[in-house]
């Protein structure tokens, strides 16, 4: 029996219990740093698996880490379970209705991000025991990766200076090891203090913060003409001051997230951003309170994992699918927009890929960013692509939330625990590939050494609810 078939049975044994625990956190939908019914659900699991499991990882409530095994290698497995704000949607359905009113979702598939890299660990844990493999596994439970951070909180604790190769993957609606970098981000509060007054009989003792943060957007508008074309700038008005027209605001904030191809990209443009907030101030009279809440780095692919991942994932293969999961999956790309229906069309009209794209060593682009860019600068790191939903769902939409505890996704996640736990198992079994992608993840810094943005007073935190 190969590896990969032990691997298969171990995962298919374990299959129904994955499932509940992964439709659990959808159920629970927490967001960034409140995780907290999650986070148990896996240490339970992993507990009861055999692991060690040490508890508020750097003082995070919601971060963790299960081990398995002694000595080197050190494998981590990179698991995420955290869902976004406003996105509550019924699952099973092609139609936008909310489960809970104002609730929360998984838009961006965590909940079986977070199940699939648990599956791959006890795989791999049980093949470790079965063949006398020496080595530990670490399951990294990283919360807040939806612009929280949490992998970069992390980081810059240290708590993955032992590790020799780090595995992840994520959600998608097709499958492939994509070896691609993505953008660095970082985002801060920017809180204005004025001085309220009637807005009629004496506005003009009043000093709007409202005004300040309108015009500190109309600043940033005409600063994106002049910063690198790859950035990106994006802000939610979290505090409008209030709902009363006839007051002059004391109060206003606005959140704003930046991205750049390079960390030190975005620490330049942050400074030029910084200025425009002071400038707001100044104009309108009223203070500014900067507060730094986030970052994460630019990712850095490693072509020798992404090869391994990619040969594992062809041999494995891609999982089939049913008539009625097609038919649900057609149903979902009925409600996309046109514009991604276009999209679908464009790229061959695809109802779900059953296929394993081909692997490129020519270095790609995508235009998010991600928290594994972090551990990504500090050990190798391979990462997958697994299909959970209809080709082309819009992520961070209700679309997604609907498809996140459908056969689709469930055949998806445990494909993926499949894929680490073979990759893993591959580099375990053969120290040279470890190697490898450490001589080329040193190569690839440059002499550069990871320095975190996220500034050494700045702690993780929830995000704050709008009150706009």
């Amino acid at each position: 029996m190969t590896y990969h078939e032990t691997i298969s049975n171990i995962i298919e044994e374990k299959k129904q219990q994955l499932i509940e625990i992964s439709d659990q956190i959808w159920g629970f939908a927490e967001t960034r740093y409140e995780e907290f019914h999650s986070t148990e659900l896996l240490c339970t699991k992993l507990e009861e698996e055999g692991f060690q499991v040490q508890h508020e990882v750097d003082g995070i409530k919601t971060a963790f880490i299960g081990s398995y095994g002694s000595g080197s290698p050190v494998i981590a497995i990179l698991g995420e379970y955290d869902a976004l704000f406003g996105l509550s949607q019924k699952s099973g359905v092609a139609v936008k209705e909310e489960l809970a009113s104002g609730g929360n979702g998984h838009g961006c598939g965590h909940n079986l991000l977070g199940v699939g890299s648990l599956a791959a660990a006890i795989a791999i844990r049980y093949y470790m025991e079965q063949n006398g493999l020496k080595g530990t596994v670490k399951y990294y439970g990283c919360p807040a990766e939806e612009g929280g951070g949490g992998k970069a909180f992390m980081a810059r604790a240290g708590v993955f200076q032992d590790v020799d190769i780090a595995f992840t993957w994520h959600p998608w609606d097709e499958n492939l090891a994509y070896n691609a970098t993505m953008l660095a981000t970082c985002q801060a509060y920017f809180k204005f203090k004025g001085k309220s007054s009637h807005a009629s009989f004496n506005p003009h003792l009043g000093r709007s913060a409202l005004d300040a943060v309108e015009l500190m957007n109309v600043g940033a508008n005409f600063l994106r003409e002049h910063i690198i074309p790859e950035a990106r700038l994006h802000y939610a008005i979290t505090n409008t001051g209030g709902l009363a027209p006839n007051v002059v605001q004391a109060e206003a904030e606005v959140l704003y997230k930046l991205r750049a191809p390079k960390m030190h990209q975005v620490k330049e443009i942050l400074e030029r951003i910084y200025n425009v907030a002071e400038g707001a101030a100044l104009m309108t009279g009223t203070e500014v309170e900067i507060q730094f809440d986030a970052a994460s780095a630019d990712l850095i692919p490693n072509i020798t994992l992404g090869t391994l991942m990619h040969d594992q994932f062809t041999k494995i293969g891609a999982v089939s699918y049913t008539k009625e999961e097609f038919d649900f999956a057609e149903a979902m790309q009925a409600t996309f927009s046109e514009e991604q229906k276009n999209v679908i069309y464009k790229k061959s009209g695809k109802v779900i890929s059953e296929t394993v794209n081909p692997y490129s060593v020519e270095t790609g682009f995508l235009a998010g960013s991600t928290d594994v860019g972090d551990v990504s600068w500090l050990v190798p790191t391979g990462q997958i692509y697994v299909t959970t939903c209809a080709f082309g769902s819009p992520f961070h939409s209700w679309q997604l939330v609907a498809q996140g505890k459908s056969s689709i996704a469930h055949k998806g996640m445990l494909l993926a625990g499949k894929v680490i736990a073979a990759s893993a198992i591959e580099v375990m079994q053969n120290p040279e590939l470890i190697q490898k992608a450490k001589d080329e993840h040193k190569e690839q810094l440059e002499g550069k050494v990871y320095k975190s943005l996220i500034p050494a007073e700045t702690k993780p935190k929830p995000l704050k609810q709008s009150n706009c």
